[in-house]
Formats: C-alpha cells, structure tokens, sequence
C-alpha cells in the first residue's frame, strides 16, 4: 500500500480560498489514481473529486464542481485539492486517498490507502 500524509487544513471565512496537499510514499505514485472525500461529524464520507494516474482527467462532486480542482506532481509525489470560494457547508475533515481501479471511482469502498485526514473549518 501507498502511506498518505495530508496537510494544509485550517480554520477559513466563508468565500476564502485553502490548498490541501496530500503527500504519498512507499509505492509508484503512478499507478494510482488519487482522490480528496470529507467527511463531517455525524455524516458519512463522501466524495469529493478524483484524478486520474496521468492527471489529464478529472472528477469532481457536483457540490464542489467549479469551486475546488484537484491535481497532481508525479515528480513531488503529491496531490493537491485547491479550494475556492469556500462555503461552511465544505466544513468537515477532508482524506487523501488512493485507489488501484482502471476506470474512475468514487466510492470509498474502491480506494485502499487513506491519510489520517485534516480538518478545514469554514465561518460564516
């Protein structure tokens, strides 16, 4: 498995911008395709958006869709998830996570490696 280390979380106003990097190690960073889910108390986890292993496709929920972008370094290894015009609606713990699948995937149940998680708190 891939070990996953998410960072850059904070405490924002509503309309505020946040980049959440998430750094991977242990296997080819290549091989994944890599996704950003959140998860706010008393909620399930739920998809947030998806890259695939090259990082020309994307996908995102309709939620968030024009507002966050995820993307990918493959030389740094990482994956980010850009967070615009934030909403306190997006307040929740936000994962890292990787998945081995050949197709695009969006249900926690097709992603292996998971981040310990961090929490972005947005004020209205």
């Amino acid at each position: 498995q891939v070990q996953l280390v998410e960072s850059g979380g904070g405490l924002v106003q509503a309309g505020d911008s946040l980049r959440l990097s998430c750094a991977a190690s242990g296997r080819t960073f290549s091989n994944y395709r890599m996704g950003w889910f959140r998860q706010a108390p008393g909620k399930e986890r739920e998809f947030v958006a998806e890259v695939s292993r090259s990082g020309r496709s994307t996908y995102y929920a309709d939620s968030v869709k024009g507002r966050f972008t995820i993307s990918r370094d493959t030389a740094k290894t990482t994956v980010y998830l850009q967070m615009n015009s934030l909403k306190p609606d997006d307040t929740a713990v936000y994962y890292c996570a990787a998945s081995m699948a050949v197709v695009p995937v969006t249900h926690p149940s097709d992603f292996g490696s998971w981040g310990q998680g961090t929490q972005v708190t947005v004020s209205s």
